[in-house]
């Protein structure tokens, strides 16, 4: 099979390392990919929402298959544009439609479709800029910590969480007047904070059937003790010790499976990843959010778990019968840790040589924001997250001990990284 993967993150360089591990592939590139990816398949110079360039190149080079990484394209309507051309409609594309792609596309949309297929999520109101003054009279009936989430794509930095109501409603107004968040925020959902623990699940389906991928839990703040700002995540961790089986019972039987007969029920098409951000309070899970794809950096920590080969499920997508497959997984503990540029979240720098890859041990890097320098044969940042360091352990203990060894030896101009990942799941490691 001749594949174009579009992207160019850690999920990336995670989906293109495992796919280039089957038989079924001829040839891989990748749009515009990063440092990482370049060493496995063909970096191709494309912008992910380049519909028309996107077309162009699939028919030139005869690709049999699309498989998306991030969300843009999906909720701007990919898969659509496939199916609407003549010439590339039979070409399989591993990503939802624009209708489905809404779960993550807009929140409002997310919540309300839980709503209605009895799915738990936190109790929610939507207000725009002309409902501004009952969303100041909602938040004054609610305890804090508030909880603001902007409707649309804020590329998972649109949810704010304060503990000070008069703070809530600068926020607020933040948001909706002065366009915080652009677009995203021209809607914003108000709901109550859930107290417990999170973690991330994950399916994979044709719009019929699924199969469950391994659960991992990432991190989302930039500081440890989980302070600071919201970041894409510090890294992430699979298996997750909680989510044992009797939890992941409920999670299939009140989320996932309501989810998927949802979809369908609404006549809504469905193929690919469906991501499910849940929080396990007292034992109970709840939907935070929806992603219409993998997560990043959850990809890093999950794929190296899987032993199947990605490309026959993709082809089980495609060709809807993905429930003759079967996922086998290994049950060691795997670790991502994300190296970052100094200042991120917020301004920072590009361009700092990245050192110390050749003296790695018992691990593998999968780049994100880092590209290769031809000139001068070097790898370089080129990105607030740049480096996500994966290790196997069969403890916790001990894959958190291999990849922080390696990224202590990893280095460049004022690099970052959290110290802390883990410790909350120690306690529940058996």
């Amino acid at each position: 099979m001749r594949i174009l993967l579009l992207g160019s993150g850690g999920r990336e360089h995670a989906l293109a390392w495992k796919m280039n591990e089957s038989l079924k592939l001829k040839k891989l590139f990748i749009a515009p990919g990063n440092a990482g990816t370049g060493m496995i398949g063909e970096n191709v110079s494309l912008k992910i929402n380049d519909f028309e360039g996107i077309k162009q190149f699939v028919l030139k080079e005869n690709i049999n298959m699309l498989v998306v990484g991030p969300e843009v394209p999906l909720v701007e309507g990919l898969h659509d544009f496939f199916l609407s051309d003549n010439l590339l409609k039979k070409i399989p594309v591993i990503g939802p439609v624009k209708a489905a792609a809404q779960l993550e596309g807009s929140k409002d949309f997310a919540k309300a479709f839980m709503k209605r297929n009895n799915i738990p999520t936190a109790a929610y109101q939507t207000f725009d800029k002309n409902s501004l003054h009952q969303a100041f009279e909602f938040l004054e009936k609610l305890k804090p910590p508030y909880v603001l989430k902007a409707d649309g794509l804020a590329a998972g930095k649109g949810v704010i969480i304060v503990n000070n109501l008069q703070e809530a409603k600068n926020e607020l107004t933040s948001m909706l007047n002065d366009a915080k968040f652009g677009l995203a925020s021209q809607k914003v959902i108000i709901e109550n904070f859930l107290k417990g623990i999170e973690l991330s699940v994950f399916i994979i389906t044709d719009g019929k059937s699924y199969k469950k991928l391994p659960v991992a839990k990432d991190y989302k703040r930039i500081g440890e003790g989980n302070t600071g700002l919201n970041t894409g995540g510090m890294g992430s961790i699979s298996p997750v010790p909680f989510a044992d089986e009797n939890f992941m019972e409920k999670v299939e039987e009140r989320i996932i499976k309501p989810t998927v007969d949802g979809l369908n029920k609404e006549g809504i098409s469905y193929k690919g990843f469906i991501y499910f951000g849940l929080i396990n309070v007292d034992g109970n899970p709840f939907v935070i959010e929806y992603n219409a794809r993998l997560g990043d950096p959850e990809a890093e920590s999950i794929i190296p778990r899987i032993k199947s080969d990605l490309l026959d499920l993709f082809q089980g997508v495609a060709d809807e019968n993905l429930d003759k497959k079967t996922i086998e997984t290994d049950d060691r503990y795997s670790v991502a840790i994300m190296l970052v540029s100094g200042g991120y979240p917020e301004s920072y720098e590009k361009g700092k040589i990245i050192s110390g890859l050749n003296k790695i041990d018992n691990c593998t890097v999968f780049h994100a924001g880092a590209i290769y320098d031809e000139k001068n044969k070097t790898i370089k940042t080129n990105g607030g997250r740049v480096l996500a360091i994966n290790s196997f352990g069969n403890t916790l203990t001990e894959a958190l001990e291999n990849s922080y060894k390696n990224a202590e030896i990893i280095d460049f101009e004022k690099k970052y990284y959290r110290k802390d990942l883990g410790q909350d799941l120690l306690k529940f490691e058996k």
